[in-house]
């Protein structure tokens, strides 16, 4: 086929999809990018933006009413106006998905917007369907899918029937929840149980695990869990729901065997977040012959390329980690390795920092210890409560603790950091790793008194030996 409609078609416009279509626009070749719904993907929509916007408020509420801790008086009740919080959290989206657009639509004359849903009719033929009654045919050299992925619904008997929020719904919700009722104990069930606890519900997480957080180390998600039910969110592990109905009232009641014996438990509204699954089923890819995996993810290798070369998936529709940056750095990968000179660039084998946006924060790099252990590599830990840390004392934000993994050779394996500004301190230890510094810079290194970074002068003192 020589006759293409364009160099690139790019299927999605998040958070890789955006900067590939520019850096390949920059680059000389004719682009369309085709976006069914809003601009920005999953981040900018229903993600990181909003989400964290409204988390926002929700603290500077808990600020409000926890000042007397610190001697400070507030008198009066502290209110929360939810259609006022909704309010500012759309006014920051809209200005931010305007600002993209515009960016998309006028600074690059052969980049093309398309809105419409894009399904495949071959391995390089698109069509889109952009109204009800106009549909375009787009045949490209190279197609890169960037289409995200979608809520993942538990299959419970009565749960569809009964209706639930899902995680997109519940950010435009503009009352407060007499008594939220959250399926998953991940880190989005998390932030929004917290975040809601603080707007004024009473706040229960449904987990069947036995512990919240299953990828990471159970010491600390104890401490966390520890303190999140100091402010009053209600854990129930172990428990499997196994059937949802909901009253004429609409009050909702979850029937769940846990091994204490059957617990049914009752809430105003019901939340789903037990995780997401890719935008493949409407994507007509079996037309292509791309690979995908049990579970719908695109199979790619470490240069994002599935099996058809011309054909890439970028972001959570390939599966693993599903960040913001994880599929920032996809684009990073492709642009280094279509663009520019040098080494091959890997998606494998990356650093993977993340960061759990309650309080305490959890910011996470490398191996945790039960990684550590699986793979069978040597370690000494330590841990540190952060009570212990100066800076913590002061502010009064003595939650938490500090793991850090170090090797044989004294490099730094990894680190989970729990407490306040964990995130800055996590990247810290990242930028310490990523040099291959050892361990004992960081301990002797002269660091500002009081921050937060002081604890790494301390975090180490009492490295035992891995089990």
């Amino acid at each position: 086929m020589s006759d293409y409609s364009c160099d690139a078609l790019i299927i999605g416009s998040g958070q890789a999809g955006n900067p590939l279509a520019k850096a390949l626009a920059e680059a000389g070749q004719k682009v369309i990018l085709v976006e069914e719904a809003q601009v920005g993907g999953s981040c900018l929509n229903y993600g990181c933006v909003p989400t964290k916007t409204l988390v926002a408020s929700a603290t500077r509420a808990h600020e409000a009413r926890t000042a007397a801790e610190l001697g400070v008086r507030i008198t009066g009740e502290v209110e929360v106006d939810m259609p006022a919080v909704m309010a500012r959290k759309n006014r920051l989206l809209d200005q931010s998905r305007r600002n993209l657009a515009d960016s998309l639509n006028h600074d690059y004359d052969n980049l093309t917007l398309v809105r419409g849903h894009a399904t495949f009719t071959g391995p390089h033929t698109v069509q889109v369907q952009e109204t009800k009654t106009r549909t375009s045919e787009i045949t490209a050299k190279k197609i890169f899918v960037n289409t995200g992925t979608h809520v993942a619904v538990p299959d419970v008997p009565g749960l569809a029937e009964a209706g639930f929020l899902n995680t997109t719904q519940i950010l435009d919700l503009d009352e407060v929840p007499e008594h939220l009722l959250i399926l998953g104990g991940g880190y989005i069930g998390l932030e929004f149980g917290q975040m809601f606890l603080r707007f004024g519900s009473r706040v229960t997480v449904i987990e069947n695990g036995d512990q919240v957080l299953e990828h990471e180390d159970k010491d600390v998600c104890d401490e966390l869990q520890k303190a999140l039910e100091a402010e009053g969110v209600e854990f129930i592990l172990n428990a499997e729901v196994h059937k949802v109905s909901r009253s004429e009232a609409g009050r909702y009641t979850l029937s769940t065997h846990t091994p204490q014996g059957e617990r049914r438990l009752h809430g105003s509204h019901l939340l789903v977040a037990t995780g997401r699954q890719p935008n493949t089923n409407r994507l007509g890819i079996e037309t292509t012959g791309v690979e995908l995996d049990e579970k719908g993810f695109i199979q790619v290798n470490d240069a994002l390329q599935t099996n058809v070369p011309h054909i890439y998936a970028l972001g959570d529709v390939h599966g693993g980690p599903q960040f913001t940056h994880i599929s920032y750095d996809d684009f990073r990968v492709v642009r280094n390795n279509l663009l520019h000179e040098g080494p091959r660039h890997s998606a494998k084998k990356r650093p993977l920092p993340y960061c759990v946006f309650t309080t305490p924060q959890l910011g996470r790099i490398g191996l945790s210890e039960e990684q550590a252990r699986e793979k069978k590599v040597p370690y000494r830990v330590s841990f540190t409560p952060v009570k212990k840390i100066s800076r913590a004392q002061q502010t009064g934000e003595t939650a938490g603790c500090w793991k850090i993994l170090v090797g044989d050779d004294d490099q730094i394996l990894g680190a989970a950091i729990l407490g306040a500004e964990a995130g800055e301190i996590m990247t810290i230890i990242q930028v310490a790793m990523a040099g291959e510094l050892p361990y004992q810079e960081l301990e002797e290194m002269v660091i500002a008194h009081p921050v937060w970074a002081e604890g790494l002068n301390v975090a180490f003192r009492d490295l035992k030996k891995g089990k």
